[in-house]
């Protein structure tokens, strides 16, 4: 596991950033497009290892939730762990499936949401319409 601290870069740089990773496939796109906002929001960017483990505490912080939270979706096995001794792990590659699933489903709800909101405007313009 490997933490870069980011500093403070300028906006131009981060636009330029993007505009080159336009043209790669996705996958590179993807990766620089989240390393364009973490930069953006000045965030650390944190590189971990499939075959590495890390504390709930740690996977709390990125995962952007309280550790209770987190302790009940490990209870639940919404995320697998395993224990060393009396302590809980989580497996690097489990964290980020977890963290894949999660954003492909907040992204489905919001395409969802557009979608129905939509749907609403032009059944209200075709109610209209027959009035």
């Amino acid at each position: 596991m490997k933490t870069i601290s980011t500093a403070p870069m300028p906006e131009a740089a981060i636009e330029q950033l993007e505009s080159v990773a336009e043209a790669l496939p996705d996958e590179l796109r993807h990766l620089l497009f989240s390393l364009a906002a973490s930069l953006r929001e000045g965030d650390d960017i944190v590189a971990i290892g499939d075959d590495k483990t890390v504390t709930p505490q740690f996977a709390a912080t990125q995962l952007g939730m309280s550790r209770t939270h987190l302790y009940k979706l490990l209870d639940k096995g919404v995320i697998p762990s395993h224990r060393v001794g009396r302590d809980r792990r989580i497996a690097g590659k489990d964290l980020l499936q977890f963290a894949a699933r999660r954003d492909a489903e907040r992204r489905e709800f919001a395409e969802r949401f557009a979608h129905h909101d939509e749907t609403r405007t032009g059944a209200v313009e075709e109610i209209a319409d027959l009035l």
